[in-house]
């Protein structure tokens, strides 16, 4: 927290409550980041790997047919030539052709594979290594594509089932925020093709019919920043929390918070904050809390007294 809003937070929202200097000679301890206020195990849970098998597909495993959709009109860069005639846009689908070897200008070998469009117009990739190294790959991406066979494999373990949804950060169909819930029960109704930067593009309702989507990435939990086990459980959080009243859970659920809150609570309702300043007079231990988007809370003996939210 900067100078001079450690300065304005003091003044508007310690100075009332303390009528003087905060501290009494117990020195604040070192400012700290939000992560420092988390404080959880590690430990492996199911959700963890449940989509840890779906991933793209070596090249060894493709087979004439395949299908890939496009996520940026930037992919026409790496056909070269061939797109000249047939520039691919979002949304388009090509369909894996074939691979052959030919010598590249330098003298090497490369790989060139081919796609068909859906107007069947042929489209060139070329990869600088020969068939060999490339059969040997275990991993072989297309830029600026969706592999197909990701997202039906998702659909297959994901659609039609209910899980809990850990995030209040739902999307629509363009990926833009809209408002949502978290640690609700939600059933999936489908499973399409994401983004560029998520692949998988999740549909789902809540109780009350409220429709969202969510995007997420393949793969388990460590592989990417969203994946599965990040958004969804297939528990109800609350039965790790038993000892939160009733009151305050309901207020989690919402995003909201009120006084009397404990850290946890708080924590769970708006997540970690961006930074954390804590301190001690001779009476209690104070602890402010500041988010990116202006919001504070200021705790004493670790319940929540004072919040601009």
């Amino acid at each position: 927290m900067n100078t001079t809003l450690l300065r304005i937070f003091s003044l508007l929202m310690l100075a009332p409550l303390l009528q003087g200097c905060f501290f009494t000679g117990v020195e604040s301890t070192p400012r700290i980041t939000g992560r420092d206020v988390r404080r959880e195990a590690v430990v492996p849970a199911p959700e963890d790997s449940y989509l840890a098998k779906v991933g793209d597909l070596p090249f060894s495993r493709w087979t004439p047919g395949k299908e890939f959709m496009v996520t940026d009109s930037r992919i026409s860069r790496i056909f070269g030539a061939s797109a000249v005639d047939a520039s691919p846009v979002p949304g388009d689908m090509l369909r894996y052709r074939s691979a052959e070897e030919s010598a590249s200008v330098t003298g090497g070998t490369v790989t060139d594979i081919s796609f068909l469009t859906s107007g069947g117009d042929v489209l060139s990739y070329r990869v600088n290594k020969p068939l060999s190294r490339l059969m040997a790959d275990s991993v072989t991406e297309v830029p600026f594509t969706i592999q197909m066979s990701v997202i039906e494999d998702a659909r297959r373990l994901m659609e039609g089932k209910e899980f809990y949804i850990l995030t209040s950060s739902w999307r629509d169909d363009a990926d833009t925020p809209v408002s949502g819930r978290k640690f609700i029960p939600v059933h999936i109704d489908s499973v399409a093709p994401g983004n560029l930067l998520f692949p998988i593009k999740v549909a789902f309702t809540d109780k009350d019919g409220n429709s969202a989507r969510i995007f997420i990435h393949p793969g388990g939990k460590w592989e990417a920043p969203r994946t599965f086990s990040r958004v969804f459980s297939f528990t109800d959080p609350y039965l790790r929390y038993r000892h939160i009243p009733p009151e305050h859970w309901k207020l989690i659920i919402d995003g909201r918070v009120a006084d009397g809150m404990t850290i946890e609570e708080c924590r769970l309702s708006l997540g970690s904050p961006k930074e954390v300043d804590r301190g001690a007079s001779n009476s209690f231990v104070r602890e402010a809390w500041l988010y990116e988007n202006g919001v504070f809370l200021l705790f004493e003996d670790g319940l929540l007294k004072r919040y601009r939210h």
